[in-house]
């Protein structure tokens, strides 16, 4: 079957059809031609003001399974990530068993050859994620671990991140941390600040991620290797981040949200925007803004992360911490445009991640495997109980009309089309 996407805008750094508007033919999980022929094709997608892109890449996504598949089972993961853009998901190691054997590595990927979604397992660097005996890093990197992180929490033993650092370096594998004090944050519900003070909550301070980056460069710059530091949140941890690339092999990303929401936003107690980093204040947003859009900032990722009804609904102390993002990302994309140019922020989500993790980048050029995300910053719709794919329903947009859209996926011969993409 010939697939032909007409006059979508390519966005990919390289090619020689960046920022250009052309015909794109597809035909049995490839790309046939590029040009500005109207080429015969069984369907056409009409895709004038589209951005055509390589696949989006997440780095990061939590899915309960296996062991909390009630959340999020790799099957809705999948769904929900083609539904969002997403060809490729690296999936966090914090499920029940830890994802810290080969056996675990090969139950997350074990399905990729029949999958539209390629699912990576991200191994966790410490047994158990409790931050204290390193895990088998080599056998699972052999077995097909593409990262090494504890995922939702730190890695907060010293002597174990600075072993990590180099035990890493033997395979060239990458550490991602998420950066955190958990002693500063204890008990803490949003971040610390006038907000919290008017709402009587106990608040996250920012220093709580400040002293965990600090102490993780001054380690990196001791052991070398090669560090990623995940779902950055706040103005000076942009500014040590920046500072520290100039001399060290350092990386970070944000949640697609982060740069968007603040504190404000928590006066009705509403927990689908409490998260973890907090949502800060709107001088944090503009400064992860200029590290978007001064590079310092090398990735955006969803930081979905979804709960069931029995752990968000409850008073605000008791929730649990999360928002399923992977269907919205494009959403939150559209909001940042308003201030970072769409070729850097579709580098952020397609080829940096890749880059970090080694994988190979997906050409736009006729002969290239289709790894391919088509996507409408102009479509609007709604993410109700009919659009959303994931188990989770813990968005703050839920029954909210979004403007952003996923129109179509391609990869590893399959593709996911909108239905309401005639």
């Amino acid at each position: 079957m010939k697939i032909l996407l007409q006059s979508p805008r390519i966005l990919h750094k390289g090619s020689p059809f960046h920022n250009k508007e052309k015909n794109v033919l597809l035909q049995n999980g490839r790309i046939l031609e590029i040009g500005d022929k109207n080429y015969s094709a069984d369907r056409t997608i009409k895709a004038e003001g589209m951005l055509l892109s390589t696949g989006w890449f997440d780095l990061g996504a939590f899915t309960g399974d296996p062991g909390l598949e009630h959340k999020e089972d790799l099957e809705s993961l999948a769904k929900a990530a083609a539904a969002g853009g997403f060809t490729e998901v690296a999936v966090l190691p914090n499920t029940h068993p830890v994802v810290q054997s080969k056996n675990e590595v090969s139950y997350i990927t074990r399905n990729n050859d029949s999958r539209l979604v390629q699912i990576h397992a991200m191994a966790a660097v410490t047994k158990n994620n409790k931050g204290e005996e390193l895990t088998e890093m080599i056998d699972l990197y052999e077995a097909g671990a593409i990262a090494f992180t504890d995922g939702l929490k730190p890695v907060w033993h010293t002597d174990v991140f600075y072993k990590a650092l180099q035990y890493l370096q033997k395979f060239k594998g990458v550490l991602i941390d998420h950066a955190e004090d958990q002693w500063l944050n204890m008990f803490g519900q949003m971040h610390e600040g006038l907000q919290s003070t008017m709402l009587g909550m106990k608040g996250m301070p920012r220093i709580a991620e400040e002293i965990a980056i600090s102490r993780n460069i001054e380690l990196l710059a001791y052991a070398g290797g090669n560090l990623h530091l995940s779902r950055l949140s706040t103005a000076r941890s942009v500014d040590m981040v920046r500072a520290a690339k100039k001399k060290l092999q350092l990386t970070c990303d944000i949640a697609s949200y982060q740069a968007i929401l603040s504190d404000e936003l928590l006066k009705d107690f509403d927990t689908n925007y409490k998260v973890n980093p907090p949502l800060r204040e709107r001088a944090d947003n503009e400064a992860l803004l200029k590290g978007l859009k001064d590079g310092t900032i090398d990735i955006i990722c969803s930081g979905h992360l979804p709960q069931d009804e029995e752990s968000k609904n409850l008073e605000f102390d008791l929730a649990d911490v999360g928002i399923i993002n992977l269907q919205t990302v494009g959403a939150n994309l559209v909001a940042l445009s308003e201030e970072v140019e769409w070729e850097l922020l579709m580098e952020k989500i397609t080829n940096n991640p890749r880059r970090l993790l080694s994988q190979d980048i997906p050409l736009i050029e006729p002969e290239a495997k289709a790894n391919l995300t088509l996507f409408d910053p102009a479509r609007t719709w709604t993410l109700d109980e009919k659009t959303n794919l994931s188990k989770g329903k813990n968005s703050p947009w839920f029954n909210t009309r979004l403007t952003g859209k996923a129109v179509a996926v391609f990869n590893n011969n399959k593709s996911w089309i909108d239905k309401d993409e005639n």
